[in-house]
């Protein structure tokens, strides 16, 4: 199984390419659609996930994985076919969020526990059946005074080693997120205070997985980058790069095959700069690449604005930021490649 693992891992850090999200739960995906006014209901939902599996340079070029909400898995393009079969049919790999949410943690006041552990075997199971090859579970460590503390960090690595463990079993390769929050209750924090929490974060995650058995070569890392509170002082993207690159070669074992990053509410294009400033150093054990929602979807949303005529725009912008992303992944990014025709 191990290797099974270890090639569906290989695939989703495919050189170049990188981890579509479009797993926004059912709330999350109706703060998107209120920005362009479109209602939340189930078709606008499918209809709007089939431009982005269906935009054919962007998939089959840029993209290696999609992470799937629970509903999308289950739904089909207008003409009947599956979502997970469009996607492995570009070449990609389809995968599921499998976590329900990040919930208050009882006895810490502010600080939060990812929930989803109860019965997620049966779960991996019938994702498995239909078509989903990886997972994702993401965790939320907030920056606070007094905040994050031990018990928290400890719990959430746990929960993320549990379910780490429960894919592997099943054959499905986890995607472990732990996403120190940038953007926060409080977000006024430097980027040291950032890199301070990120190390301590990631040790303890990693000490959990070895705990837990899980097989370090058939997962994925999808860390935030080091990075300033965004209301706290900024500082350049090559500091970004370079404190980021420190901080995963003080923590991440060389076994792990790729750190795929989430962009975390910074911009589309710092997201972009940052990833190639870090690929362009070199010399890394694991693979670099992206796995980004909102920095890969934004300017598609706003172009398509529920409206069927406007897909072909859509799909052009989707691909536009998928193609400057997956240059990225090689290094190959230049700021004005970003005025390329979307």
């Amino acid at each position: 199984m191990s290797e099974t693992l270890r090639e569906i891992a290989a695939a989703m850090v495919t050189e170049g390419q990188g981890i579509l999200a479009a797993d926004e739960s059912t709330g999350t995906i109706q703060k998107r659609f209120d920005q362009i006014g479109v209602e939340n209901t189930e078709e606008n939902r499918r209809a709007y996930r089939e431009l982005l599996f269906t935009a054919d340079e962007a998939m089959r070029d840029h993209v290696s994985g999609v992470i799937l909400f629970e509903e999308t898995l289950g739904q089909s393009t207008a003409d009947g076919r599956r979502f997970a079969d469009v996607i492995k049919a570009a070449g990609a790999v389809p995968g599921i969020k499998v976590d329900k949410g990040a919930k208050p943690l009882a006895g810490f006041p502010g600080e939060k526990i990812t929930e989803g552990l109860d019965g997620l075997r049966e779960r991996l199971e019938a994702y498995y059946g239909q078509g989903a090859r990886f997972a994702k579970w993401r965790a939320v460590i907030d920056i606070a005074d007094g905040l994050p503390t031990w018990g928290a960090i400890a719990a959430n690595a746990h929960a993320l080693a549990r379910y780490a463990a429960l894919c592997q079993e099943t054959g499905i390769v986890p995607i472990v997120e732990p996403e120190v929050i940038m953007d926060g209750p409080s977000s006024s924090h430097d980027i040291d205070r950032c890199e301070e929490v990120t190390r301590l974060t990631l040790n303890v995650v990693f000490d959990a997985l070895y705990e837990q058995r899980v097989d370090l070569t058939g997962m994925v890392l999808k860390p935030n980058m080091v990075v300033p509170g965004q209301t706290g002082p900024q500082v350049s993207a090559q500091e970004v790069a370079e404190r980021t690159v420190a901080c995963l070669k003080a923590t991440v074992p060389p076994a792990v095959p790729g750190i795929a990053f989430l962009s975390g509410g910074q911009s589309d294009e710092a997201a972009t700069e940052h990833l190639a400033l870090m690929t362009r150093m070199g010399g890394l054990p694991w693979a670099l690449t992206f796995s980004y929602g909102r920095a890969l979807q934004q300017a598609a949303l706003k172009a398509w604005g529920g409206r069927a005529e406007n897909v072909p725009a859509a799909q052009a912008a989707f691909a536009h930021r998928a193609r400057m992303n997956g240059r990225a992944a090689l290094g190959n990014w230049r700021a004005e490649d970003e005025r390329e025709a979307a």
